[in-house]
């Protein structure tokens, strides 16, 4: 029975862990860069070390050693690589540094230039000990964690919907890759507590020739669609002028039954043309390609001044899109083509048969006047969760059976100093500060 109770719980605890909607994978590839660019900041970072002179008498012996600083250091011997349980491991040895500095020495006897030479080997190695690895430490703990402050985790992506990029577990790491998953989700602005379920396919990364993979599935666009939905921004209405011309002429051709029934001031009157989606519209991801299926009502109406509106009819609209996606920097894009249309009558199949002249000029302004305005929204795309500096290059995009990945190399378009400088917090100046350990421990 213990046993039954155990299974049930440990079943009941898998059917309620959060799937992710976005998985990012960081191969071996890519650590020989992020260790080059790494390296080139705390040798910039050890360059700018203070060390405070060296003054002092051992008996006959006189000595001040000032104006101390480093001119070059070379850490020759170094790997940076993923190590199970701890993330990332990076080992330098052999590191060398060239030093400047004012001497003056007193002494009352001869034959003690080796003496001398161990002595200040040995008071300069003590300094750098005491500078040098309160610095590392804190370019490690402190500095370097200011740069992963950038990397976006909730934000908004525009004044409607906002983007949730909590990580949902610690990042698991192997001897090649380290694994993070993140939960993906948009929400609307208005209702930040709101979330859709996942109940997409999990993203899966097989692959690691690349530097980094990313893999979004169909949650990801989903809750997209969904939260642009609550918020009210599906629907597009278009009034008088607006309305196309020869499409204006052929609406009030098709009723005019209806029309010639009417006042005069209601005949004249402009028309309107209303597009409302009636349901979040769904992402499908298949290796053929990505589709997105929306459906939505059409309502035209005449809309005479002062009066209100006299309603001629109402259809449904199927449409369906194709979705081709892009990472550009650190954006993901998409490019979305109308391939299906098809209106029909919630009233009476005679009526959808009424309807089929309506059905090229209706898929003509959809292609002129409401697609470029979608893309120019989707194409200014939402940012991948990657610290600021750091962009994607030569990307390859691969769809699967209910997610996509995709493939990329990494780049450096800022310093890590440059974009460390400017978010380094304002108290941490001073590498020697509280935050950093005592020298002795630093120093083991």
């Amino acid at each position: 029975m213990a046993l039954f109770g155990a299974l049930f719980l440990a079943l009941l605890a898998g059917a309620q862990a959060e799937l992710p909607g976005c998985k990012i994978r960081i191969t071996s590839t890519a650590l020989e860069l992020v260790k080059q660019e790494g390296l080139r900041f705390l040798e910039q970072e050890l360059e700018t070390i203070t060390i405070p002179d060296l003054r002092g008498r051992e008996g006959h012996f006189y000595y001040n050693i000032s104006e101390v600083k480093v001119m070059e250091l070379q850490l020759t011997s170094s790997e940076l690589h993923f190590q199970p349980e701890q993330e990332l491991m990076l080992q330098i040895n052999n590191g060398s540094l060239g030093l400047r500095f004012r001497r003056q020495l007193l002494y009352w006897f001869l034959k003690v230039y080796e003496f001398l030479s161990m002595f200040i080997t040995s008071g300069m190695r003590f300094l750098l000990n005491q500078q040098i690895c309160p610095v590392l430490y804190h370019a490690g703990t402190v500095l370097l964690n200011s740069l992963l402050d950038t990397v976006p985790v909730r934000s908004a992506v525009d004044e409607l919907v906002g983007i949730d990029y909590s990580l949902l577990k610690d990042p698991v790491a192997s001897a090649s890759s380290l694994d993070m998953e993140f939960r993906g989700a948009f929400f609307p602005l208005a209702d930040g507590n709101w979330s859709l379920r996942n109940q997409a396919v999990e993203p899966q990364l097989p692959e690691e020739e690349r530097m980094v993979y990313v893999a979004f599935s169909e949650f990801f666009f989903d809750s997209a669609m969904e939260s642009y939905f609550r918020a009210g921004a599906l629907k597009l209405s278009l009034v008088g002028a607006k309305v196309p011309h020869d499409l204006d002429m052929l609406l009030r051709a098709t009723y005019f039954g209806n029309i010639v029934l009417l006042s005069p001031a209601e005949i004249d009157s402009p028309l309107k043309l209303e597009l409302r989606v009636t349901a979040p519209p769904r992402c499908t991801i298949k290796p053929s390609g990505t589709t997105i299926s929306v459906t939505a009502s059409v309502t035209i109406a005449l809309v005479p001044p002062d009066q209100p509106e006299v309603k001629l009819s109402s259809m449904t609209m199927d449409v369906r899109l194709s979705a081709k996606m892009a990472l550009r920097g650190k954006v993901l894009r998409t490019q979305l083509d109308l391939r299906r249309f098809r209106i029909y009558s919630n009233q009476s199949a005679l009526e959808s048969l009424a309807l089929i002249p309506l059905q090229a000029p209706l898929k003509t302004m959809l292609q002129i006047g409401v697609m470029p305005m979608l893309n120019e929204r989707t194409w200014r795309g939402v940012q991948i969760p990657l610290p600021e500096g750091i962009d994607f290059v030569r990307e390859v995009v691969t769809n699967h059976v209910g997610f996509l990945t995709i493939g990329a190399d990494l780049h450096f378009a800022k310093g890590l100093r440059e974009v460390i400088e400017k978010n380094r917090p304002a108290n941490t100046r001073d590498p020697r500060a509280p935050s950093a350990p005592p020298p002795s421990m630093a120093a083991v």
